[in-house]
């Protein structure tokens, strides 16, 4: 299928042509035609898929047979990171359609943002927080919006968005078109979809717990003590083009960071408590290749959208196995090949166990030649727990029936 066949707009079809694109992906070949039809979407697909543009695409052909003035699109998403990428979406794909793009996020002057609003803009991206902050002092309204987009749905809840999502819902028109994307649809995220959505049609392109193809995945065994030391020895004796590596605190990423400047390394780094200031000069010094590596936290995990990153480095091992997804998602990005590299401690074997639980693999170990290990690396994974040394919340498994009952 071709993006002509789609039945877009000519000024959407000439902005996509612009772009290099002649063929959607398929999470867009699903979705375009149901959105063009307005109906209420549930979507579910792996990150670097080409979501953004599944919906992007739609609302601009709305907008363009359908025009009219006033704010008549909302896309709410987790963090300002995603929100500048989805922002960028919308300019590229709509450069030869008339409309404006405004976007709402914290960090930034609240006057500016509102005259964005005020001065004719259709389409509105923001983040929950700083949205409900305009509502509530009178900025503008959503009594006109037609179309109602939840990125990443399951972030947005991790972050704890839930009550902002519901606020937001309700100054919304009923007869809304509404489209929800999640890269995994918990069951938490399949109640948000019971209210927000109207019989919606479901798209699900690849299983919840997976990863792209195209991501060479292999754990190496250091001691914490040792990370810093070994990173500096990976990339020296690795040929990168360019480098997210994923930090667990703000605190970790800042050392990290200024260790590898020392070094004479092209770094910038990315975490919450960094001005947006800071976070702009940082992502577009590493889109640009100013920066060869990008040290950054979670809050980076879904709102990087750079198409040639080589490798993605878990510093640390991540607590939550879909963090993971998202993290090493940032590579192989189009269906490109790309590599993903853990370092692991010897304590954080429970979360990369979890990790190969929740993705039904088991990673590679490996070593680094002529690296000085305090401890010999262990190479073999560890065998799976039997039964009665399951553990399930903090509670061991009674291995009689009394037991078991008594809990």
């Amino acid at each position: 299928m071709s993006f002509g066949q789609l039945k877009l707009h000519p000024e959407i079809l000439q902005g996509i042509r612009a772009m290099g694109f002649t063929q959607p992906t398929p999470i867009q070949s699903e979705v375009i035609p149901l959105a063009l039809e307005r109906q209420d979407i549930l979507g579910c697909a792996q990150t670097g898929s080409g979501k953004t543009a599944a919906f992007v695409l739609p609302i601009l052909n709305h907008l363009l047979q359908h025009p009219r003035p006033g704010l008549r699109a909302l896309v709410l998403v987790p963090t300002r990171e995603l929100a500048a990428q989805v922002e960028t979406v919308f300019r590229d794909c709509g450069r030869f359609t008339p409309f404006k793009v405004a976007m709402i996020i914290g960090g930034v002057g609240f006057h500016g943002q509102q005259q964005a609003v005020r001065q004719g803009a259709q389409i509105l991206v923001a983040t929950p927080g700083r949205l409900l902050d305009h509502l509530h002092q009178g900025s503008f309204t959503l009594s006109q919006v037609e179309q109602l987009v939840l990125d990443e749905a399951d972030r947005m809840l991790d972050m704890g968005f839930l009550p902002d999502i519901r606020s937001i819902l309700s100054r919304l028109p009923q007869g809304r078109q509404t489209m929800l994307f999640s890269a995994t649809l918990l069951p938490e995220v399949e109640r948000v979809a019971a209210f927000a959505l109207r019989h919606p049609k479901r798209v699900e392109i690849s299983p919840p717990t997976s990863t792209a193809t195209g991501i060479n995945q292999v754990v190496y065994p250091v001691k914490q003590s040792q990370k810093s030391e070994f990173l500096v020895q990976f990339l020296k004796s690795t040929q990168i083009r360019s480098v997210l590596i994923f930090c667990r605190t703000k605190h970790g990423a800042d050392r990290l960071a200024w260790r590898l400047k020392e070094l004479g390394f092209s770094i910038g780094v990315l975490h919450a408590d960094r001005t947006q200031g800071q976070r702009t000069v940082a992502m577009e010094g590493f889109r640009k290749g100013k920066f060869q590596i990008l040290v950054a936290t979670d809050i980076a995990a879904r709102g990087i959208d750079v198409q040639e990153i080589s490798h993605v480095v878990n510093y640390d091992v991540p607590r939550h196995p879909e963090d993971y997804v998202h993290r090493v998602g940032r590579t192989a990005r189009a269906y490109k090949v790309g590599d993903a590299v853990t370092f692991m401690d010897p304590e954080e074997q429970s979360f990369l166990t979890a990790i190969e639980r929740f993705l039904g693999v088991v990673f590679s170990r490996a070593i680094l030649p002529g690296f000085p290990y305090v401890t010999p690396p262990q190479l073999e994974p560890p065998k799976p727990k039997t039964f009665s040394n399951i553990r399930w919340g903090r509670r061991r498994i009674a291995s009689s029936r009394k037991a078991l009952f008594r809990r």
